[in-house]
């Protein structure tokens, strides 16, 4: 139990250490700070100090000790107090005692909230932290405000703000630099590319780019200013260990509205202290014994029917459209919201069961941070996790009949505890059961459970299961994903040309097996693509879909100029089975992949709607990260799968009539012939003339 708190709180925080250089300067990272905004504190890039501090592409650990470049060979210490003390006619440091407030810190230094919040951003996203030093600009002087372009020799750097459906090709061809170079100075961005992360660029900015942060509006800013109307209160103690940080995770308020509410906070948090807060909110609950939930919660009944009303997830400070839709399997459905098709029901019973494997983790002399930094499959549980909660927060806020229930079900890849809850009867009476993650779990809980006709979603596998009649797969399997690309060409009456090199044979065995109609392009002696014989398999009067599965860069450049030079007599796009790294290097021209409107298949998208973007506004709010696969995935599973528990139907019966799809997923499942179901939910992507990702209809 004692490590609930510290685990929710460190979800997505690992530490490192850094290695040191001669002639350098010595710099404590405070708490909150990243690498990004110690760059721009010392006129740096964060490559260069990636270069010093290996270890910090990965985590920065506050009071980790980074060996920053200086300009010259100067003494360190000078150029440590020249960064503490930028401007001595303007600002001073305050080093943060313990118990100390932001509010006491102000009142000291006689300065606004805002200006202090601007000389120091990291105190919006972490709060204050005891040890943490601040820089106080003196009362009435603006704050400095950091620069968006930093120089260093003759170079310009520019900081680019990434949005959605922006991608590392767009970005690179935007400021006329390489991809590679991209990842060079960002390494954060190898793997992925976050929405709203500052990306250091080296080249000249667009002309048209404005590089400065847009200023919040006065309207908006009054709206989040503005102060809750109709807000019921209740006491509440705090336990051991509680800081103003957690408070403000556990009741959506900031350190001054907390402080405002109890002016004995002013002091300092202290265990045992009565505080005033709202009422009505979602609380962390501590994990109990095994045999009873770790989490259990109730959402109210409707009083009345929502037909027409949007719903919101309730999240700090705001709220999120939901998005869910029914499709019926006619012709061109009509689309309807999935809110509006809620059917008069009983109250339903939702169990999740998520491996955070508690009593290992208890018996475990490793520390927490260390687990976090090494256990994928821990950080995995709790990103489905969070997902999960914004989900059952939705489900709240709609006020659905169900009652929820979260079990450790403390899962390895052939043992879990699913059995004991079962033998405690558990899981007998629920409409449906989320999990257990792995295959085998799954299957054998389906098993046990097929008696009492209760459905057991898997949510990560992506194994081909057992034919098990109530058991359903959310995620599409390779066959799957390939085929709906088949479906797709077809359904456009496509002519359909492959060009497969010789290391690809299942590629070429699975074409020849499932796709009739498909032509080969025909390689020559030595491997290479006949170009001759591949321009005349294309028709002029149809659209010509070339499906290129090969790892050779040569050969991808040869495909790649033979179809740009096709387009001048007839119609081409390119098209990807899977994912491709070869076409992911500075040797493969991102334009001409556009010029073909690159194609591929995906289980997710990259969607700009409106609600899906408030999505992962609310969920950086909440968690101050952005949403990355899995906690999307523990949103959308548990949202889809509550939804469909209130139409009126049983689960099976919804999985039988409708398709929905949520902020990245989509759930069309169907029979399959051994038994069981699976998920056909697939997204057709393309590369589109403005350098976007877009969904094919």
């Amino acid at each position: 139990m004692k490590y609930y708190s510290t685990l929710l709180s460190l979800i997505f925080f690992v530490t490192c250490n850094a290695f040191s250089q001669e002639k350098v300067v010595k710099y404590k990272v405070s708490s909150g700070e990243t690498v990004n905004q110690i760059a721009v504190k010392f006129k740096v890039t964060p490559y260069d100090i990636y270069a010093l501090n290996p270890d910090a592409r990965t985590s920065l650990a506050p009071n980790t000790v980074l060996l920053i470049p200086t300009k010259s060979g100067g003494n360190a210490k000078t150029e440590t107090a020249a960064v503490k003390t930028a401007s001595p006619a303007k600002e001073v440091t305050h080093e943060v005692q313990p118990k100390e407030t932001l509010f006491g810190i102000e009142k000291k230094y006689g300065v606004s909230d805002d200006a202090l919040k601007t000389a120091n951003p990291f105190l919006v996203t972490n709060g204050l932290q005891t040890g943490q030093t601040l820089v106080i600009p003196v009362k009435g002087a603006a704050p400095k405000a950091a620069s968006p372009v930093k120089t260093s020799g003759q170079e310009k750097y520019i900081y680019h703000d990434v949005t959605a459906k922006e991608t590392k090709y767009s970005i690179a061809k935007q400021y006329n630099t390489t991809i590679e170079d991209l990842e060079k100075r960002n390494p954060e961005i190898v793997s992925s590319l976050p929405v709203g992360y500052r990306v250091t660029i080296k080249g000249t900015a667009p002309k048209t780019e404005n590089t400065a942060p847009a200023a919040i509006s006065a309207t908006t800013k009054k709206a989040v200013e503005a102060p809750r109307k109709g807000t019921t209160y209740m006491d509440y103690q705090v336990k051991p260990k509680e800081t103003f940080y957690s408070l403000g995770r556990t009741f959506h308020l900031t350190q001054e509205e907390l402080t405002e509410l109890n002016p004995s906070l002013s002091e300092g948090v202290k265990e045992g202290m009565v505080l005033k807060v709202p009422s009505g909110y979602v609380a962390a609950v501590p994990i109990v014994a095994q045999q009873q939930p770790v989490v259990e919660k109730t959402v109210d009944k409707p009083t009345e029917r929502v037909e027409e009303k949007p719903a919101y997830i309730p999240t700090s400070g705001g709220g999120i459209k939901i998005i869910g839709t029914v499709k019926s399997d006619e012709a061109d459905p009509e689309v309807v919201a999935l809110t509006k098709k809620r059917g008069q029901t009983e109250r339903q019973k939702l169990v999740l069961l998520l491996p955070f494997n508690i009593a290992k983790m208890q018996n475990d002399t490793t520390s927490i941070n260390n687990r976090l930094k090494s256990d994928k499959f821990l950080n995995m549980t709790l990103d489905f996790y969070s997902g999960a909660m914004m989900a059952i927060d939705s489900a709240k806020t709609l006020k659905l009949p169900i009652d929820v229930a979260i079990y450790d079900s403390q899962e390895t890849k052939t043992t879990s505890n699913v059995s004991s809850l079962i033998a405690q009867n558990k899981l007998q009476d629920a409409n449906a059961v989320i999990g257990p993650f792995y295959q085998t779990n799954a299957e054998s809980t389906a098993n046990t459970l097929r008696m009492y006709n209760v459905p057991v979603i898997s949510p990560l596998s992506k194994d081909s299961a057992n034919p098990i009649e109530n058991l359903y797969q959310t995620i599409p399997s390779n066959d799957v994903v390939k085929n709906s690309i088949f479906d797709y060409m077809r359904s456009k009456n496509g002519n359909i040309v492959a060009v497969v090199d010789k290391k690809k044979e299942s590629v070429v065995s699975y074409i020849k097996q499932n796709q009739k109609g498909v032509v080969f392009a025909a390689l020559s002696e030595t491997g290479g693509l006949d170009v001759a014989n591949l321009k005349s398999l294309l028709l002029p009067n149809r659209i010509n879909y070339v499906v290129m599965e090969t790892g050779n860069t040569a050969m991808v450049k040869t495909t790649i100029k033979a179809l740009i030079d096709a387009q001048k007599t007839c119609q081409v796009q390119l098209v990807i089975l899977e994912p491709n790294s070869t076409l992911d290097t500075d040797e493969i021209s991102f334009d001409n992949l556009v010029k073909l409107n690159l194609m591929y298949p995906s289980v997710t998208r990259e969607s700009d709607e409106q609600a899906v973007l408030i999505f992962e506004k609310e969920y950086r709010l909440k968690n101050k990260v952005n949403p990355n696969s899995y906690a999307t995935r523990g949103f959308d599973v548990t949202f889809d799968t509550m939804m469909r528990l209130v139409q009126g139907k049983t689960y099976q019966e919804t999985a039988d009539l409708m398709t929905t799809e949520q902020v990245d997923n989509k759930f069309q499942f169907y029979k399959k012939e051994d038994g069981g179901h699976a998920n056909k939910g697939v997204y057709i992507l393309y590369y589109d003339t403005d350098l976007t990702l877009k969904v094919a209809n």
